[in-house]
């Protein structure tokens, strides 16, 4: 399976936010749509970043004060590591898993398609594997 697959099952949009919003303001759109990352566009509208519930919590043990003031920009994941729609699970997987991620952007060329969650690649092998078990079964069974 890719993550192409895996992007075409999950519904609704990409939730992003600007660089230039408060910490706090994301903190309350995870929470909103009870998600556990956000994609950071740019003043250019490209991926700039990536904020997650573990770069908030950070910043909620250093400066709790300045939540609402401080920037995305400056609490954010710079540096990116990106899927592809062509990448398998497995590869993903071992990406994340090397590089302590939970969260992985999806693109295509230079736009975003979507982002999956550890969770999300875990489901999709989980299936995977219950599908090939119940096909063997059957087969095994003559049915």
């Amino acid at each position: 399976m890719k993550l192409k697959d895996i992007i075409e099952k999950k519904s609704g949009n990409v939730v992003s936010i600007g660089s230039r919003n408060t910490v706090y303001e994301a903190a309350k759109l995870l929470r909103q749509h009870k998600i556990g990352a956000l994609l950071v566009l740019g003043d250019d509208r490209k991926l700039a970043g990536i904020i997650t519930e573990r770069d908030i919590l950070r910043e909620c043990a250093e400066k709790v004060d300045e939540l609402k003031t401080k920037l995305i920009k400056d609490a954010m994941s710079r540096d990116l590591i990106i899927g592809l729609l062509d990448d398998t699970v497995g590869y993903s997987m071992g990406i994340m898993t090397k590089n302590k991620m939970r969260h992985l952007p999806v693109m295509e060329k230079d736009r975003i398609v979507g982002i999956v969650s550890l969770g999300d690649l875990v489901k999709s092998q989980l299936e995977d594997i219950e599908f090939e078990n119940r096909h063997l079964k059957e087969y095994i069974h003559g049915a």
